[in-house]
């Protein structure tokens, strides 16, 4: 049987760092070679980094962008492995592509067709689509080559190249994660590779950008269906496969696929021709893997990832974080130790007259099992000098929330302080649950850089907890912080479910409102439709603050932020 031998590049790419990327882009090549491949493939943009959004729109971005995938094709010179690198031409407008490299000549290029405009995507804005197919007749074996969207239409590219004899598809992607994708991903391509008995070669990109983060997860079908190799998720790997090549049974001219083209126009066809000899010494043995990970643990290396490249490659080293007791603090903790290590982590208490004993000793126990270093700052005095400054203004009013907000303000304030004297990021500590319902305070609890649980569930906060003990084979996260009912301590015995619904309860309904966009009348179907109205009112009231907040890490279907772009001056309601 013949094999094609594919090395997957599954690396983490840092938007803009042209010679950082390059460093890597030839790293791989070398292996490649050194593993006698037939191909190198490298995932969605890799030279530039995704998403450049914006970066588009500057000519000189795009000009060193050119300037750089000609510095690949000088490097390929006198090498025997085809490479297959995403960049952005700009013949005559800006396409998302993917060169075809070889034996240093550009041997040609493949546009994007598919350009998504929906979740936190925006290409329409900077990419024109292709309108060619391309495949590659590599010693006369067919090879269709395209970028990421491209491969999950019933009617694209993939659709197209399948038709006209491809043997092998390659998919160069950079595919964002949320929870579910990975599982879907792996169903959806061992599918496509059965339905048209054609091996799918699929090369995600692997790191976080901004509140993004690629997963990798990179996967190999063959043509039965099965996954022959899947990457590692979230993690950096480079793999050579041999690939069996079996003739295409999807070219007869009866076949019932056809008929969805029958009345569609069929895009041009390209066809680059590759003779390459190759004399094996070496042979590739490589165990099938494929990865399954509990939701727990998949999201915690999710936002793990994305805060340790969120911080790395915006240049900074220590981040710092408010312990209250809590949970929110005490995973946001953990998750700095596991993203940057314990040396780079500072915890700051800052317990108030309000502050219970045992919060203050949860918060030292953790800080130190976790072993970073930890100061102590009251601020009850600084509390009461606040009080006494305001006390002419606010004669004959009594003390309300604003009383509250001013404690969690003056700990915003202290910890910007810290940020502000030794570079050290803030990270705001705050769960999807409590930014949906307005359930934070601006300029308080909402300051910092980063926010690693923004899209995360209180509930799953607390399974995410939990593994992360077992994982860690002890307590971590003391036992006393599972227990207590959440509170965020603003006055006496003060509870969270004092003003939100059981969070249970409340998670269903933000799932159901905010994700899934039901209505209050579905949604009530299955809630009680008071706190439903309850609920939705709250989500749709603090859009103003959400706006205002800090971005965090994407790990849900519809995050915050660009996935969900809901007005904040609005007159429709259904509450």
């Amino acid at each position: 049987m013949l094999k094609i031998r594919v090395t997957i590049v599954q690396l983490n790419a840092h938007l803009g760092d042209f010679d950082g990327n390059l460093k890597k882009i030839y790293n791989a090549i070398d292996i490649a070679e050194k593993n006698q491949s037939d191909f190198v493939v490298f995932p969605e943009l890799f030279l530039t980094g995704y998403p450049p959004e914006d970066l588009v729109l500057r000519t000189s971005f795009l000009k060193k962008n050119i300037e750089y995938i000609n510095k690949i094709v000088s490097y390929s010179k006198d090498k025997k492995t085809v490479i297959l690198i995403g960049y952005i031409d700009v013949e005559d407008d800006a396409f998302n592509s993917l060169a075809i490299i070889h034996n240093g000549k550009f041997l040609g290029k493949y546009h994007k067709h598919l350009l998504p405009n929906y979740s936190v995507f925006d290409e329409h804005r900077y990419f024109k689509s292709g309108n060619e197919i391309t495949i590659i007749e590599y010693n006369n074996i067919k090879i269709g080559i395209n970028i990421c969207e491209d491969i999950w239409s019933p009617i694209g590219p993939l659709h197209y190249q399948v038709l006209n004899g491809t043997q092998l598809i390659i998919n160069s992607s950079a595919s964002p994660y949320f929870y579910g994708k990975r599982k879907l991903r792996k169903k959806y391509l061992s599918t496509k590779s059965y339905d048209y008995h054609c091996p799918i070669v699929y090369c995600n990109l692997v790191g976080g950008q901004d509140e993004v983060v690629f997963d990798g997860g990179s996967i190999v079908t063959t043509s039965e269906g099965n996954i022959m190799y899947e990457c590692k998720p979230f993690e950096e790997e480079i793999v050579t496969l041999d690939i069996p090549i079996e003739e295409n049974l999807r070219t007869n001219l009866q076949d019932p696929r056809r008929r969805h083209i029958s009345s569609t126009k069929i895009p041009n066809i390209n066809i680059i021709k590759i003779s390459n000899k190759i004399e094996r010494k070496t042979k590739i043995n490589v165990s099938t893997k494929n990865f399954s990970l509990k939701r727990e643990e998949e999201i915690f290396k999710a936002v793990t990832l994305g805060l340790r490249d969120y911080i790395i490659k915006n240049g900074f080293k220590k981040v710092v974080i408010g312990l209250s007791g809590g949970m929110d603090s005490s995973l946001v903790a953990a998750i700095a130790v596991e993203a940057l290590g314990k040396d780079n982590v500072l915890g700051i208490l800052m317990p108030s007259m309000y502050s219970s004993s045992h919060s203050i000793e949860d918060a030292k126990n953790l800080a130190e099992n976790l072993g970073i270093k930890y100061y102590i700052i009251k601020i009850e005095n600084i509390y009461y000098s606040f009080v006494n400054e305001l006390k002419e203004i606010f004669s004959n009013t009594k003390e309300d929330i604003t009383e509250e907000n001013l404690q969690a303000r003056i700990r915003g304030t202290i910890l910007m302080a810290i940020s502000n004297k030794f570079g050290h990021i803030v990270l705001a500590t705050g769960n999807k649950s409590e930014i949906a319902t307005g359930y934070s305070t601006l300029y308080g609890d909402m300051v910092g850089g980063f926010s690693p649980i923004k899209d995360v569930y209180k509930t799953d906060v607390y399974k995410m907890a939990k593994w992360y003990n077992k994982f860690k084979g002890k307590e971590i996260i003391p036992q006393n912080v599972f227990v207590k009912p959440p509170s965020a301590e603003l006055r006496p015995n003060q509870k969270d479910q004092d003003t939100l619904p059981p969070y249970e309860i409340l998670d269903e309904i933000l799932k159901l409102y905010i994700e899934k966009e039901l209505s209050v009348e579905e949604i009530s179907e299955k809630f009680d439709k008071e706190t439903v109205k309850y609920v939705a009112k709250l989500v749709d009231k603090n859009e103003y603050k959400r706006r205002q907040g800090v971005i965090g890490v994407k790990v849900s279907e519809r995050s915050f932020g660009k996935d969900r772009r809901m007005p904040i001056t609005s007159k429709y309601k259904e509450w």
